[in-house]
């Protein structure tokens, strides 16, 4: 009976490649090497028949290869497109995500925090329902945090992707108040137990800048909360001639909105998002949003992972700003306004 063949090691591809077996292990992770170097080892990988050992390099680590995905709402769609490209970056470094949803409750966010520490996770990615939580600070000294949005207030993170909410809530005003707006209605997800997220503190101070009137209101991301939220600040006397929405998502529900009102947009309506989801640009007109370059989003933060498990030097606070893409759905407000 023949014997089965040797599984090729890595110390076979760093003989093949003339390299250390560190030096082939950094470049099959796209590591400190040189391009050329990279794919000089991949090429050797692919033609010897080398194949990842993730349980041994497990045993060989300490670590599991697993990293805790734990996200605010994967009912706005810009989360959970991002979920699925952050998924697919983190296998291709032959890490495999846990995702968990913390349904925009700041109670269940701790509780699943929690428990992903007690998985021992190598590390975790959140982008936070309430980055002002207390227990942070105490999560962080168990396994390193890469944040998605918001920094968290008094945890020493191993890395940060934040976005410029003081940009995007100036475009996204400065935009409608130079159409001619001067009351804005404004839904956030942000519930009444975190109210001091960055972007809801700022548009306030704008507004009073930019002297317009703001009505705030509270809505979840699904279609169906959305639309009630928005019909809700639509149906008052003295209605917004338009609305701004901190997610696509939300925006959506605004469209479903003015047309149960049987108002125009942009006519009658202007409706702004704040994520650049593709989806928007099949609406009717397409929407007008705040983009903050998803895939860049994506990369910086599968990089802040690699580095923190790594111990690779690399700048821990990455700050996306925005862009305005104008799809059409904001026109000057209806002259009876």
């Amino acid at each position: 009976m023949p014997r089965p063949a040797r599984r090729v090691t890595i110390r076979d591809v760093a003989e093949a490649t003339g390299l250390s077996q560190a030096a082939v292990s950094y470049a099959m992770r796209g590591l400190q090497v040189s391009e050329e170097t990279q794919e000089r080892v991949r090429r050797a990988a692919a033609e010897l028949g080398y194949e990842a050992n993730p349980v041994a390099r497990a045993l060989a680590s300490g670590r599991t290869g697993m990293v805790g995905v734990l996200w605010a709402s994967l009912e706005d769609l810009w989360q959970q497109e991002t979920v699925v490209a952050l998924g697919a970056a983190l296998l291709g470094d032959d890490r495999f995500a846990i995702v968990l949803d913390s349904g925009g409750d700041p109670g269940h966010e701790e509780r699943l925090a929690r428990r992903l520490v007690d998985q021992r996770v190598d590390a975790m990615v959140l982008a936070p329902v309430d980055p002002a939580a207390p227990f942070w600070a105490e999560v962080a000294e168990q396994v390193p945090l890469v944040v998605v949005g918001d920094a968290l207030a008094g945890a020493r993170t191993a890395g940060e992707v934040v976005f410029d909410n003081r940009s995007g809530v100036t475009l996204a005003l400065e935009h409608l108040v130079a159409l001619g707006h001067r009351h804005i209605g404004v839904l956030t997800p942000t519930r009444p137990s975190t109210p001091d997220r960055p972007g809801d503190v700022h548009v306030r101070a704008e507004a009073e800048r930019l002297g317009v009137r703001v009505t705030i209101g509270t809505a979840a991301h699904a279609l169906g909360a959305a639309t009630d939220a928005a019909l809700g600040l639509l149906s008052a006397p003295g209605r917004p001639t338009a609305l701004f929405c901190f997610s696509d998502s939300i925006a959506h529900g605004g469209y479903a909105a003015a047309r149960v009102l049987g108002l125009d947009v942009p006519r009658d309506l202007s409706v702004l998002g704040y994520d650049g989801r593709p989806v928007s640009a099949l609406l009717t007109p397409p929407l007008t949003t705040v983009d903050w370059d998803t895939a860049a989003i994506v990369t910086a933060t599968s990089r802040l992972v690699t580095a923190a498990l790594e111990g690779v030097p690399r700048r821990r606070r990455v700050v996306r700003r925005p862009t305005l893409l104008d799809g059409g759905s904001t026109a000057r407000p209806p002259r009876r306004a």
